[in-house]
């Protein structure tokens, strides 16, 4: 557990200013202008910083980290930052719930990063042992864990209705669970691979379930600002790089990122080593992808009206190299 507590204290110094740092005056020149980037669990500081890819920047950086996709949208909606990098199924839940977040670039995302977790010594074994028994979900409706439990659910025969699902932030969610007050737990990581060195046992992941598609979107307001927006523009660039670098310096990352979130190596090294780092357009194939996930959130119920992803795109932004 002392990962985990690390790992909370961390992720509880949430790096917002104060109130209004993504907005504020309008600047003149990109020098005055300050990129507040949202991110989850340190992860995408951890690649700018590794690779030195905003250090020539014209504008200024500010980090604001989350829990969790849900907590880092509410922070988009009140106009507290400018990027939010998330999955493909929060961001579709993101737009759908009114958040003026405009996908920007794809990254690569790992389906294994993403599972259904029962504690050691669990007599659960499969999803269909879950009829009756409590799931929680991390962190909200609409989120990675939500779309794999789902698939998983309807995989093995089972209804949302035949299963006790609650909602909870990871960690919260990981409290209960260490503590065995729930039967089974729908997380990512980094609390996946936290909860797995602690010898939680998957009972499914995401393989065949969900995207290969992260997603970082901007503010409508950002990108509508013509000074943030070419900062923007700029920033898509270099995140590319970031990515890039990270994916051939694995080790010197892997570092960085142990520093900045204080995971045990072998906890990191899973994390990292779960997919290719990779930055990519937004092409008609994986905005086909978004909208196959916001269908499939119609037809189960998470989404009460039909989302058309690609009038929410802004794929102006990183046309590609």
């Amino acid at each position: 557990m002392r990962t985990t507590r690390i790992l909370v204290s961390v992720l509880a110094a949430v790096l917002l200013a104060v109130a209004g740092c993504a907005g504020g005056s309008s600047p003149k020149s990109l020098s005055d202008v300050t990129l507040v980037l949202g991110d989850q669990a340190g992860g995408l500081r951890a690649r700018v910083e590794a690779s030195g890819a905003f250090e020539d920047a014209p504008y200024k950086i500010r980090w604001a980290n989350f829990q969790g996709a849900a907590p880092l949208f509410e922070a988009m909606r009140s106009g507290d930052v400018d990027t939010a990098t998330a999955a493909d199924a929060p961001t579709v839940q993101a737009i759908a719930g009114g958040v003026p977040a405009r996908p920007a670039v794809a990254t690569a995302a790992s389906p294994a990063a993403t599972a259904i977790i029962v504690p050691p010594g669990s007599p659960i074994r499969t999803v269909a042992d879950l009829r009756g028994k409590h799931l929680v979900v991390s962190t909200a409706p609409g989120s990675v864990s939500h779309y794999t439990a789902l698939g998983a659910l309807e995989e093995a025969g089972l209804t949302q209705q035949d299963v006790q699902i609650t909602f909870s932030l990871p960690t919260d969610a990981q409290a209960g669970f260490s503590a065995g007050h729930i039967d089974a737990w729908a997380t990512f990581d980094p609390y996946l691979a936290i909860a797995e060195s602690a010898g939680a046992r998957v009972i499914r992941d995401g393989e065949g379930i969900n995207g290969r598609n992260g997603i970082l979107s901007v503010s409508t307001a950002s990108a509508a600002d013509p000074l943030k927006r070419e900062a923007l523009a700029d920033a898509m660039r270099r995140f590319e790089a970031a990515w890039r670098w990270s994916d051939e310096h694995p080790a010197e990352y892997q570092r960085v990122y142990e520093k900045l979130t204080s995971l045990e190596p072998p906890v990191a090294q899973k994390i990292l080593t779960r997919t290719k780092q990779e930055v990519r357009p937004l092409t008609d194939d994986v905005v086909a992808d978004l909208q196959a996930v916001a269908d499939r959130y119609l037809q189960a119920g998470v989404l009460r009206e039909k989302v058309d992803v690609a009038k929410a795109c802004e794929r102006d932004l990183y046309p590609g190299k």
